[in-house]
Order: C-alpha cells, then structure tokens, then sequence
C-alpha cells in the first residue's frame, strides 16, 4: 500500500494553497451570509413587531 503523510495530503501535489484558498473562501462566503441572513431577518421582524404596535395605539 501507499501512504500518503498528511504534509503530501495538504500540499495536494502543489495545489494545496489554490484548493484550500479556495474552500476557505467558500466557507468564509457561506458564514458571511448566514451572518447577513439573521441580521436581515431580526431586522424584519423588529419593523414588523414595530408595525403592529403603531397600528394597535392608532386604532
């Protein structure tokens, strides 16, 4: 059998930097946008909460 040492796995034949680059940059884009997501999401919900507390006093 041939191992591979776990440097050789990371290096990925001289394409590690490219192939972790890259899934670190998915994986900081997929955060960020679940990130973005909940805050739009709170905000939504604080306006419509807001909303329906001035509807309330005005009717």
């Amino acid at each position: 059998m041939n191992w591979i040492s776990f440097g050789d796995f990371l290096e990925m034949g001289g394409y590690g930097l490219y192939v972790w680059g890259s899934l670190g940059m998915c994986a900081a884009t997929v955060v960020a946008e679940l990130i973005v997501i909940r805050f739009r999401r709170r905000l939504l919900a604080q306006e419509a909460g807001d909303e329906r507390a001035t509807e309330e006093h005005t009717a």
